[in-house]
């Protein structure tokens, strides 16, 4: 089980693109920092990926449709950000979703 559990760090900045590299991540923990920015198309490479938490950040934009690669997910917590625009409809592909939680 491989997990990056950055949970309240005070980290800045934007996630970076070579979070695609990490291919083999189960888990994702960004939670309550101050991420800014977007969320990266490269977040789609993640084919392992089973839980991604965003919650609690100052995250921007849309969420890219590459979301709808992440096969595995069942959790996607992307509550108290400024995310805007509609969810893509790719993630209606996501078969094992089981909990999304978005303000």
């Amino acid at each position: 089980m491989t997990t990056l559990d950055l949970y309240d760090n005070s980290i800045t900045g934007t996630i970076p693109s070579e979070i695609g590299m990490l291919s083999s991540l189960r888990y994702l923990y960004l939670n309550t920092n101050s991420i800014t920015g977007t969320i990266p198309s490269e977040i789609g490479m993640l084919s392992s990926l089973t839980k991604l938490d965003l919650d609690r950040n100052s995250i921007t934009g849309t969420m890219p449709s590459e979301i709808g690669m992440l096969s595995l997910l069942t959790t996607l917590d992307l509550y108290d950000n400024s995310i805007t625009g509609t969810m893509p409809s790719e993630i209606g592909m996501l078969s094992s979703l089981r909990y999304l939680l978005s303000e």
